[in-house]
C-alpha cells in the first residue's frame, strides 16, 4: 500500500453538447472494476449544453441508482476548463481523473494509471498517448508535431520530462489539484495545471503508457493551429509570468 489512502477515484466528465453519446462513455465507465477495492464516483458537469445533455445525464442517473454520480449544470456557458474546475472542487475522492465524453480514451486504463500509486506513491500519473506498446490510432503527422512542440516548450519551463502534456489522462492526487488555483477557463487547462503540479514541493509525478482511439477531424475533433497559439501562451504565462 502506498503513503496515502486511496479509497475512492473520481471521475470527473466536462460535457457541453453531449446528449446524444454521453450515455456511451458512462456504460464504459461502468464497466470499469478498479483494484484494491477502490469506489468510483463520477462528477459530470455541464457547461450550459444547448441540446439535451442536462436531460440525458439525469436519466441516467436515475436508472443507475447502484453508482455514484455528482451532476452539476453551469448556468452559462463558461468553458471547459472552468467545468474541471467546478468538477475538482465538486470531488469527494481521493485522486481524481478527467474523463473526455468522447471515446478517444478508454476508462478501462485507469487501472494502468493507479498502479503506480501504490508501487511507488505516485501524487500524479500522466497517461501518454505517444509511449509503450498499447494501441494508438495513427492520426496526422503535423498535429502530432504540434503537439510534440507544446510538450517540448512546456518540459523546457518545468524541467519534466513528460512525452505528452496534452493528454486528457491525469490522475492526480485530489488534495493537490483542490490546492492548485487554476484560472484558465477555456482551453489552456493542460499547461497550466503541468505548470502548477511541477512546482509542488516533492511531488511524484509518473508517466505510463495508454491507448488513444483518437477521432478525425470530420468526427468532430476541432482543435487548429488557434488552439496551439493559446497553449504557448500559457506555457509561457504559468511558467515565466506568474510563478
Amino acid at each position: 500500500m502506498s503513503h496515502h489512502p486511496f479509497q475512492k477515484l473520481s471521475v470527473l466528465i466536462p460535457a457541453y453538447n453531449e446528449g446524444p453519446t454521453i450515455h456511451l462513455i458512462l456504460d464504459r465507465i461502468g464497466e470499469v472494476v478498479l483494484p484494491n477495492n477502490i469506489q468510483m464516483e463520477i462528477v459530470i458537469v455541464n457547461d450550459a449544453s444547448k441540446d439535451n445533455t442536462a436531460e440525458v445525464v439525469e436519466a441516467y442517473i436515475a436508472g443507475h441508482p447502484e453508482r455514484d454520480f455528482k451532476f452539476h449544470s453551469q448556468r452559462v456557458n463558461q468553458g471547459k476548463g472552468a467545468a474541471i474546475h467546478k468538477a475538482i472542487e465538486l470531488a469527494t475522492g481521493d485522486f481524481l481523473i478527467v474523463q473526455d465524453a468522447d471515446l478517444e480514451y478508454d476508462p478501462e486504463e485507469f487501472n494502468v494509471l493507479i498502479k503506480p500509486v501504490f508501487k511507488a506513491g505516485a501524487d500524479v500519473v500522466y497517461g501518454s498517448r505517444f509511449m509503450g506498446g498499447k494501441p494508438h490510432r495513427i492520426l496526422f503527422f503535423w498535429h502530432s508535431i504540434g503537439n510534440g512542440w507544446l510538450t517540448f516548450a512546456s518540459n523546457m519551463f518545468t524541467n519534466l520530462n513528460l512525452t505528452d502534456m496534452e493528454t486528457c489522462y491525469k490522475l492526480i492526487r485530489a488534495d493537490i489539484a483542490k490546492g492548485l488555483v487554476l484560472k484558465e477557463k477555456r482551453f489552456g487547462f493542460e499547461p497550466e495545471v503541468t505548470a502548477k503540479l511541477s512546482r509542488v514541493p516533492n511531488i511524484r509525478i509518473y508517466e505510463v503508457g495508454i491507448s488513444y482511439y483518437g477521432r478525425t477531424y470530420e468526427e468532430g475533433k476541432k482543435i487548429g493551429w488557434k488552439d496551439g497559439v493559446r497553449a504557448i501562451w500559457c506555457i509561457l504565462k504559468y511558467n515565466l509570468w506568474s510563478k
